[in-house]
């Protein structure tokens, strides 16, 4: 059964594959070939040794250490002749390694301020400035291991997601269970979920389960699914063992999409990481011709070691990638997962937003608010008589009345003889009466002229309605509703609040029912009965003024996702096409979580910038205090690594702030 009215926007629970389909979007090739852990579905990054990433890290550090306090003994034991040559065997093995990373680079076609620091160790060993040689070594050893300490915490929340990834699973075999790896999981193959198991892949619950969906929806209470419901991938069992009969495979499944735009996030390079990386080229530059400036005036090659040394190593080559991943990280525990260091960017410039209505603004379900009897009938026989026809319906429409009926208490009957008109309505028998019920245009054409004038009059301005015949007579409308999503109004709120100039619904519904549903809401446009392309222009239009954020959720959204500056899906009933055309992901179906992602994009983007301000601008001063003789090497290195351990720091205050409006204060 269709209504003439919803039938283009209202869609069945579950269309389009749901939040398994929406994230399976992102999907390789490679990675749907297989399992989601294989090769090609891993990052350089994630496939690399944490055991010899932290001997790496750790080794220069103690080889610097190490060579300082060795000299500094010699030096206060009365061997200051020795104290040298420990200092300089300390500051060698970190050259050393930066060299060798610096050649690695240069290979690549990069450039980095690694190279000043390479420059002023050498450049202080070779005039005998071992001491600042040393200091500086360490330093620079002890702060790549700060970098690493500041990425792995702001990455925390990310990485938590994949280290849930489950790495096998019990599956039966007649009468047997067995251990299987999860790559060898296969459509209909039935699983056994213990407590405490992570589902590994996207199924259907057999009798029944209670889940902890936090990881993937971010609801805190534990859901209940019952026998014959959909169950996600990465939702942990904390009930009773259950059976679960697998509808995808582990690479195709809803936590294995995730893995992959958490991997995808950590790849891609926000443009203000690329704009750091060209400021670090200049102040480069600008340090070597101010070393250089500084030795031919004063005639004291001491004086451009110190210049060097104090630019070594500008920790605006850092900053904006630690604040960057926090920001992403933060936003992943608001349950928005952004495809990128971009996506969170361009999230903190926002100026206007469309947004669709059926789905994304709505709940995109319709329920039965009121029934209107004609003269003659009662609302219940209007209910009873039309739920029982419905049955026969797979239309969502059809799915609402006959749960209002139940939710009634009323007995329906089986219908016969029905005959479904696709988008119109359906017709059959009731018992012993002929019932039609469908939109307003459907059911008028079998009604009297004066029968189809009472029904017309009888439809309330915006409403969506279905209309009901019984033997050719008209019994009275249905009228139904997708309500807002709760929270909606706050979350607009709190967009306005956060700078978004403008809120614009775009709907392929009517223009009186969409402004009927969404007269709570404070809007600065809305445009009704759109197509794909309308959407598109719309979207083309709202850029002309400024940076334009898309949130959809259907195929339709799709196009309209991609023209858009950042487009947003709605997660967990969004389509896979919505999803794949998307900059990011709500993983719940809820708006107040695009708000506090919103909220901290602008607070990570804004300490980011002071971030970058402030490392050029106190490395600046030193230099130039360097330059004029008021900061010798070893000084200057001190003086140096502090600021390199501030701006680092204020970094890190991306990964805090409260998650309300106040996010967004720096």
């Amino acid at each position: 059964m269709a209504d003439a009215d919803p039938d283009r926007t209202l869609g069945a629970p579950g269309d389009g594959g749901g939040q398994g389909a929406a994230l399976r979007a992102g999907a390789s090739a490679e990675c749907l070939a297989g399992d989601v852990l294989a090769e090609p579905c891993l990052t350089p990054r994630s496939r690399s040794s944490p055991a010899r990433d932290d001997l790496v890290t750790s080794l220069p550090v103690v080889a610097a250490g190490l060579g300082l306090l060795a000299g500094a003994v010699l030096y206060l034991a009365g061997h200051a002749d020795l104290a040298p040559i420990a200092w300089a065997a300390g500051a060698v093995p970190v050259l050393v390694v930066l060299a060798a990373e610096i050649v690695t680079r240069l290979g690549r076609g990069e450039l980095g301020l690694d190279l000043v620091a390479g420059l002023a160790m050498l450049s202080a060993l070779a005039v005998g400035e071992t001491l600042a040689a040393a200091v500086v070594a360490l330093m620079y050893a002890g702060g790549r291991g700060l970098e690493a300490f500041a990425a792995h915490r702001a990455s925390r929340d990310t990485r938590a997601l994949l280290d849930r990834q489950p790495r096998d699973a019990l599956r039966y075999r007649g009468d047997a269970v067995q251990t299987v790896g999860i790559a060898d999981i296969a459509v209909g193959d039935r699983l056994l979920i213990r407590l405490g198991d992570v589902l590994p892949v996207d199924g259907t619950v057999l009798g029944t389960a209670i889940l902890d969906e936090a990881p993937i929806t971010g609801e805190s209470l534990p859901v209940t699914r019952r026998g014959g419901e959909a169950a996600m991938s990465g939702s942990t069992n904390v009930g009773a063992a259950f059976d679960l009969v697998a509808r995808e495979t582990a690479a195709r499944s809803t936590y294995a999409g995730i893995i992959r735009l958490v991997e995808e996030a950590t790849r891609s390079q926000a443009p203000m990481t690329r704009l750091a990386d060209r400021f670090a080229l200049a102040f480069m530059l600008a340090t070597l011709l101010l070393a250089g400036l500084a030795w031919w005036l004063a005639g004291d090659p001491v004086r451009a070691v110190a210049v060097l040394v104090v630019a070594t190593p500008c920790p605006l080559i850092l900053a904006v990638p630690v604040a960057i991943v926090a920001g992403i990280s933060r936003a992943a525990r608001s349950g928005v997962l952004l495809k990128g260091g971009a996506a969170l960017e361009t999230l903190g410039r926002i100026d206007t937003m469309v947004i669709d209505k059926t789905g994304t603004l709505t709940h995109g379900v319709a329920s039965v608010v009121e029934i209107l009897p004609a003269p003659g009938w009662t609302g219940d026989d209007v209910l009873r008589l039309s739920a029982s026809l419905d049955q026969a319906s797979r239309h969502a429409v059809a799915a609402a009345i006959v749960s209002a009926a139940l939710g009634r208490g009323l007995r329906l009957d089986v219908p016969t003889a029905s005959l479904e008109a696709a988008g119109e309505g359906i017709e059959g028998m009731v018992g012993r009466q002929r019932v039609r019920v469908g939109g307003k245009s459907y059911v008028a054409s079998v009604l009297a002229p004066e029968e189809a004038a009472r029904l017309r009059a009888a439809v309330p301005a915006g409403a969506l309605v279905v209309a009901v015949a019984v033997d050719g007579a008209f019994a009275g409308l249905v009228l139904l509703r997708d309500g807002l999503r709760d929270g909606a109004h706050r979350a607009l709120s709190r967009m306005r609040e956060l700078g978004v100039r403008r809120i614009v619904l775009a709907t392929g519904d009517r223009d009186d029912v969409a402004r009927a549903v969404t007269k709570e809401v404070e809007l600065d446009g809305l445009a009704a009965d759109l197509g794909p392309g309308d959407k598109i222009a719309l979207v083309r239009r709202e850029k002309l003024q400024g940076s334009v954020m898309m949130v959809g959720d259907g195929v339709n959204d799709a196009p309209a996702l991609v023209e858009a500056d950042l487009g947003i899906a709605m997660g967990a009933r969004g389509t896979a096409a919505a999803a794949e055309a998307a900059d990011g992901i709500l993983l719940r179906d809820r708006l107040d979580g695009l708000a506090d992602a919103m909220a901290i994009a602008r607070r990570s983007r804004r300490i980011a910038l002071q971030s970058v301000v402030a490392g050029i601008g106190l490395s600046g001063l030193g230099m130039l205090a360097a330059a004029a003789g008021l900061l010798p090497p070893v000084e200057g290195a001190l003086v140096q690594e502090a600021i390199d351990v501030a701006v680092i720091l204020n970094a890190l205050r991306a990964l805090g702030g409260p998650q309300g409006t106040s996010t967004a204060a720096p």
